[in-house]
């Protein structure tokens, strides 16, 4: 019955002869008839002129907007919103203009409205909040320009920064409120906090917290552990937050008998079960399963089987209290690397990154191959980030690995003033960029101007010579060290020296080098031992070298666990002043003991023959000082009785075994400690004299130290005591190693 009606009333209303559009300053009038729901020879209609309305108000250009009709005539007035002449921001110190600017929606040339200027407040805030100051506000202000224009100016007062005052935990029983606010990452306000930003409220840190708390209990055993809640109050002042943290702990568990299940042909339980890291009865530890599948994986991969899948099954056993886990071990699908994709790298080329790589395109898949690759391109130290990951490739059996990295500084001009215990106060300078051109090439020129040393240094290495797995180098040299507090003389050295070093096999590698070195003993003292009396005088050394190093660490530059070992053999004489053979062997282990707790224990023995002559002063070993803390440099070893003068040993040995720790501090601040004890001895000088002093016995310390990676540069306190000890050996219980850089 309706349909009619309305057909009758639409035929019955005027229709619009003309749309005349007023207001308008910028925006021509046929773009402002094109947003009307209703045009010319249509007829009047409220609902049409009602969503035309809605239409012009949802471009964002106008602030004010009425249509009415004249006669036949439809009239449309416009009020446009002005255009953003400026964007300016006062009062805020903490956060540039540049910054804010960058996270605003509004920009210059652009219209405004007041819905988005306060979606731009709000943004303003979000980011004072996440640095920490929730007391800030902002109050925008427009001013008017000619030609409808406007400055828009955001004034902040950033307020006090808001701390976490104290952090608690509700539910802890096993563990109190101090071991826990250790586990996560936020920080109670304290004076020592003024590096770090961990003592201000973020709520995405908080969250993480919760996994790291979740990550903890695990480790600890306990399985059924969860955060019932995490709540932050803020200070009525909005000065400060109290976090409290509601956890329900639950039972410890401990493995029960571990369990290999094996479902690959020639693949025996007793090849893998010495790679699983628990026995039954050990608390429960998710990492050591995580650490057991890594271990097997890695085994399997160098047995030869690249397709298999290794994946461990839990099964909690609640009234026991026992964690059953079993290793399935079981044929993986074939798959091979399609190819390798690299991105992020804005400056090292591609070929640096491949040649580092253990897989290559075509191979078969192996996720051992993969692991070993990401710790030789993170090795390089040319980036801040390294992630590979696995991505699917153009059918089922391919695979696509993609490696993601971020580039960091590799070059440095360093100027540096420093303390050294050995060299005294120093100045250095050095220019070094360890990634020349993107291409992995080292190079580097020091000099360095001490109170007892003097040294300029040019050195270049390229790591892959010729294309192929050869780093070959040459250096330059010049040496000058006032050594009269310790040996009564001085010495000078001039030279240069080839190295090139190639692998024998991952783990172990090949080095030979050759030097030539035109050295002075001078300036003796008058008071000097006759030993040292008849060496003065130049010489030339020309000799060859041979390093067989092996390294099964999981890092060359900050090593946790893993073994490293290695063999110098240094012969002197081709065409020189000096014939000798000088043998070094050295070896380190290194233990986790717990996330930044590091076991390790180091040795060391030399010994040089002369051949056809006695071994002089300048190629002697010296003990003490950095290789036997507790004593001084060049401290102990034969002496002469009458002038003290160090003369130096043919045969050398020395270790220690060091704990290295946290300190409770933040990881950003770089702090770390130790405790040591050292062990070592030096003796046999020849011609022998009744007025030397040689004693084999062996040297003992015990100490401890503070490392700190600080913005001035490395600062290596150690404080160590000699129980060990011969009558005129020189003890040193403090030392101190100091540098800056700006």
């Amino acid at each position: 019955m309706n349909a009619p009606l309305l057909e009758a009333d639409a035929q019955s209303s005027p229709t619009v002869r003309e749309i005349i559009v007023e207001g308008n300053q910028r925006i021509e009038a046929g773009t402002i008839r094109s947003y009307l729901l209703i045009q010319e020879g249509d007829p009047f209609e409220l609902r049409r002129i009602d969503q035309s309305l809605k239409s012009l108000f949802a471009t964002g250009l106008f602030a004010d907007v009425s249509i009415d009709h004249q006669s036949d005539a439809l009239l449309v007035n416009v009020v446009e919103n002005p255009l953003i002449n400026r964007i300016a921001f006062e009062g805020n110190k903490r956060l540039e203009d540049d910054f804010l600017k960058s996270e605003i929606t509004l920009k210059p040339r652009v219209v405004f409205t007041q819905s988005k200027i306060q979606n731009d407040v709000k943004r303003i805030l979000d980011v004072y909040r996440v640095n920490g100051r929730f007391g800030a506000t902002v109050d925008p202000k427009v001013i008017q320009l000619p030609q409808n224009r406007a400055d828009l100016v955001f004034e902040i007062d950033e307020g006090p920064l808001t701390s976490v005052s104290s952090i608690r935990f509700i539910g802890n029983k096993v563990f109190d409120d101090d071991d826990l606010r250790g586990v996560i990452q936020t920080r109670e306000k304290a004076w020592y906090n003024f590096l770090t930003s961990n003592d201000t409220y973020d709520s995405d840190r908080i969250e993480f917290d919760r996994e790291l708390l979740r990550r903890f209990y695990l480790s600890e055993g306990y399985a059924d552990f969860r955060v019932d809640a995490a709540n932050a109050e803020m200070a009525a002042d909005r000065s400060a937050f109290f976090i409290t943290f509601n956890v329900t702990e639950g039972k410890q568990y401990k493995f029960s008998k571990p369990n290999i299940n094996i479902g690959v042909r020639d693949l025996k339980v007793s090849q893998l079960s010495p790679f699983v890291e628990f026995e039954e009865g050990d608390v429960y530890d998710n990492r050591l399963v995580a650490k057991s599948v890594r271990e097997i994986t890695n085994k399997i991969g160098k047995l030869g089987f690249p397709f298999v899948d290794v994946r461990p099954k839990i099964k909690r056993d609640i009234v026991r209290q026992e964690i059953l886990v079993t290793i399935e071990v079981r044929d993986g699908p074939r798959v091979f690397v399609e190819r390798i994709d690299i991105i992020g790298n804005v400056r090292t080329m591609d070929s640096v990154i491949r040649r580092e790589f253990k897989l290559v395109e075509g191979d078969a898949f192996n996720s051992s191959k993969m692991r070993r690759s990401r710790q030789r391109i993170n090795d390089l130290d040319f980036f801040n980030k390294v992630v590979l990951k696995r991505e699917q490739g153009s059918t089922p059996d391919k695979t696509i690995v993609k490696v993601e990295v971020e580039e960091k500084s590799t070059g440095s001009l360093n100027l540096g003033l420093g303390y050294s215990t050995d060299s005294g106060p120093l100045v250095d300078v050095t220019l070094r960029e360890r990634n020349l051109l993107g291409k992995g090439q080292s190079l580097s020129l020091s000099t360095t101007l001490a109170a007892e040393k003097s040294s300029i240094n040019l050195s270049v290495t390229e790591p892959f010579f010729q294309n192929r797995d050869i780093a070959a180098g040459f250096d330059i040299f010049h040496v000058a060290r006032n050594l009269q507090g310790t040996r009564s003389y001085n010495t000078a050295n001039t030279g240069f020296g080839l190295r090139a070093g190639y692998p024998l096999s991952e783990l172990l590698r090949q080095s030979w080098s050759y030097r030539l070195d035109h050295s002075e003993i001078k300036d003796v003292a008058s008071t000097a031992s006759q030993l040292i009396k008849t060496q003065e005088g130049d010489r030339l050394l020309s000799q060859v070298g041979h390093i067989l190093s092996f390294d099964a660490r999981d890092s060359r530059i900050t090593p946790t666990d893993g073994f490293a070992a290695r063999l110098n053999n240094d012969l002197a004489g081709f065409g020189g002043d000096v014939f000798y053979l000088r043998n070094v062997v050295s070896a380190a282990q290194f233990y986790p003991l717990a996330p930044g707790w590091v076991l390790s224990a180091s040795g060391k023995a030399g010994h040089i023959l002369g051949l056809g002559e006695d071994v002089e002063i300048a190629d002697r070993f010296f003990l003490g000082g950095n290789n036997l803390r507790g004593f001084a440099s060049a401290g102990v070893g034969p002496r002469d009785k009458s002038t003290k003068d160090s003369l130096g040993g043919e045969w050398i040995y020395h270790g220690g075994i060091e704990l290295t720790m946290p300190l409770g501090l933040p990881d950003e601040f770089g702090i770390n400690g130790r405790l040591f004890t050292d062990v070592g001895s030096l003796f046999t000088v020849s011609p022998s004299s009744s007025n030397v002093i040689d004693s084999a016995n062996p040297r003992a310390s015990v100490g401890g130290g503070i490392g700190w990676v600080s913005p001035f540069g490395p600062i290596n306190v150690d404080l160590g005591w000699a129980f060990l000890k011969e009558d005129l050996d020189e003890t040193e219980v403090f030392r101190l190693n100091f540098g800056t850089r700006f």
